[in-house]
């Protein structure tokens, strides 16, 4: 029977506060120093002071020690003294007898001496005999919840039964109590698909022995956060009806070196009595990263990644344990982790497509409880880039939205206010903006807007708002692609690119100045347009060259330039030129369009937040001042 490794921790824990509990104890109770009758120290003058002061009662002479004892006062305020008689004083009878003060004279006893050994015993022995009784019993506990064998524990050597520090720590969840199947995960087909088989052979082994067929050892799950690899992870468990061995990479890290490695042996021997079972280890690139990269190297860390791939390459794979593991970082692995033999398959789990987030949000919404007529699909065309967790937040914050109101069912507006609070953030109702501000702001996002508009294959606006949020924007255009596309050609990224200028070149048009407001679309600009430049091969100036490399597509972290300096400097001219380029365009539009321009901006600064359908009416009525394009032809 094995003990929790809690309950063993706690265990020592009670066992150490009683201990100090009777010390502290047994000290307060017998210490003379710590009794509440402890007579007063004084000197051998103030003695004979306070006996010429007539303040003596009576005195005790011990004639084996040289110790007096006397008392001054009576009743309540009657206290008690020691002294040490000083030596050759043959005059202190006398003056006793001359001041009335009754003495009396004793001498120690064994049972003095024998009350002082009880007390040195009571003091020290007992209770360090007390803490060595408490920790050969708790070894003898930890020894037996071990099996039996594992190592003792002893002070200051060291500390291998103490605490369970060579035990795994991972989770063991039957099969059928994770509560989830393929039925639960939605948006990843093929994910699912290439897990089936690992299902199958679980549950039917013999048929894939008969021809000769081996379980892979281990599978890698790899993607963006949030994607479902872990519950891709449990519902693979939950199908094949065996047992789910859960534990994070970071789990394994310990203070002390080899206790690790200690854990992944005893995972895997948890899961060779189990068998067969399921090993999953999530966030795995906390273990496996590269043997060798850094000069400060991590022997701890190396050790358990040896252990792994030492169990991993030994244990018999017809038993039925495979090892499942995720990570989003897939470049730091070490290559002899994903040799066939160890993880012989590596399964993507990307961010779901158009069909993928309907189903998500399908999925999700069948928990909540929704008015009739509610339209996922326009919610699933307005997140692009949206991860599986993504698409629960935006469904629950329509319920939390929903109960707020006061409604009983979740209605379009609250899912579609949802989207806006995971994009944008909540509504600032504390930032208040004046009237010129909220004049810049509008002629901002109507610059935007207009320029999205004018452009041939451009997203059409969804919505436009002039309403501070959480996330630091004081409004913002949303466009939505009414259909999903996987390709951008080099004149939609330019295009882009004009959208992006336009809110800054509204402001230079409209109010000759420049506000912070841009800050964020220069920064999306720049890095698309460097992107055209080092990663496309977009630009006429260095044609098909990759100048560049992405540190990690799946955690959208940037990329390092792989060129040299002289290089870099001309990287930099043609990025400045493209969105210079840009910016000129947006300007032209906005001239072309200032009728317009100065009617929507005016509109949206009086209603504060308007729609794609209420901007494209007014933007294409026919009043004489028909939308254009900046090189004057009618726009759409």
């Amino acid at each position: 029977m094995e003990m929790n490794e809690k309950k063993r921790r706690q265990s020592m824990i009670l066992y150490a506060i009683i201990a100090c509990a009777i010390l502290i104890a047994i000290n307060s109770l017998f210490s003379p120093s710590r009794a509440a009758n402890a007579p007063k120290e004084a000197s051998y003058s103030e003695f004979i002071q306070m006996v010429n002061d007539n303040k003596v009662d009576d005195v005790i002479l011990d004639t084996t020690s040289g110790e007096i004892q006397f008392t001054t006062g009576d009743g309540d305020n009657k206290e008690s003294w020691t002294c040490t008689q000083f030596p050759g004083d043959d005059t202190l009878v006398q003056r006793l007898e001359d001041h009335g003060v009754t003495y009396s004279a004793v001498t120690q006893s064994s049972d003095d001496s024998s009350s002082l050994i009880f007390y040195m015993l009571l003091s020290y022995v007992l209770p360090i005999g007390l803490l060595l009784l408490a920790g050969w019993w708790l070894n003898r506990r930890l020894k037996k919840a071990m099996g039996g064998d594992g190592p003792s524990m002893t002070f200051g050597g060291g500390m291998g039964g103490m605490g369970g520090l060579g035990k795994s720590g991972a989770k063991v969840v039957n099969g059928e109590e994770t509560g989830v199947t393929f039925k639960d995960v939605a948006g990843q087909d093929e994910a699912k698909e290439s897990l089936a088989e690992i299902v199958s052979f679980l549950e039917n082994p013999n048929r894939y022995a008969q021809i000769g067929a081996k379980l892979p050892h281990g599978a890698l799950l790899v993607g963006p956060p949030g994607t479902g690899k872990t519950l891709l992870a449990k519902a693979v468990a939950g199908e094949a009806q065996v047992p789910f061995f859960s534990i994070s990479g970071s789990e394994f890290v310990e203070m002390f070196v080899g206790r690790g490695a200690a854990k992944v042996r005893d995972l895997f021997k948890q899961a060779n009595e189990k068998a067969p079972c399921i090993v999953f280890i999530d966030e795995i690139d906390t273990i496996g990263k590269k043997r060798g990269m850094s000069i400060n190297s991590n022997d701890e860390r190396e050790q358990t990644l040896n252990q792994l791939l030492t169990e991993m390459d030994g244990f018999d794979n017809h038993k039925g344990i495979v090892v499942l593991a995720a990570t989003n970082q897939p470049d730091v692995l070490d290559p002899a982790l994903l040799r066939p033999g160890r993880f012989d398959r590596r399964i993507p789990v990307e961010l779901p497509d158009l069909a993928g987030r309907k189903a998500i949000l399908k999925l999700h919404a069948s928990d909540v409880k929704m008015e009739g007529h509610i339209d996922l699909d326009v919610i699933a065309r307005s997140t692009p880039g949206a991860s599986g967790a993504d698409l629960a937040n935006i469904i629950n914050e329509a319920a939390l939205r929903a109960v707020r109101m006061g409604r009983s069912r979740v209605t379009q507006e609250d899912l579609e206010e949802s989207v806006e609070v995971v994009i944008a953030g909540e509504k600032r109702k504390s930032t208040v903006l004046s009237e010129h501000e909220k004049q810049v702001v509008s002629y901002h996002e109507i610059g935007h807007a207009i320029v999205a508009a004018t452009r041939k294959e451009g997203a059409p606006v969804q919505k436009i708002t002039i309403v501070p949020r959480t996330s630091g924007a004081l409004g913002y255009t949303m466009q939505v692609e009414e259909d999903e596309h996987f390709l951008t050609t080099r004149q939609e990224a330019e295009d882009k690119i004009a959208v992006l200028c336009g809110g800054r070149a509204a402001e230079e048009l409209i109010f000759n100045e420049m506000t912070t407001g841009a800050a964020n679309d220069i920064e999306k600009a720049t890095e698309l347009a460097r992107n055209m430049v080092t990663q496309y091969g977009m630009s006429d100036e260095f044609g098909m060259v990759a100048l560049g490399q992405v540190r990690n597509r799946y955690l959208n972290d940037g990329s390092t330039l792989t060129c040299a300096e002289g290089t870099a400097q001309k990287i930099d001219d043609v990025v400045i030129e493209m969105i210079e380029k840009g910016h000129q365009e947006a300007l032209s539009t906005l001239k072309a369009n200032r009728f317009k321009l100065h009617e929507l901006a005016r509109y949206l600064q009086k209603k504060e937040t308007i729609t794609g359908q209420e901007f494209m009416d007014i933007f294409t009525r026919d009043d004489g001042f028909a939308p254009r394009r900046s090189d004057g032809s009618t726009a759409k």
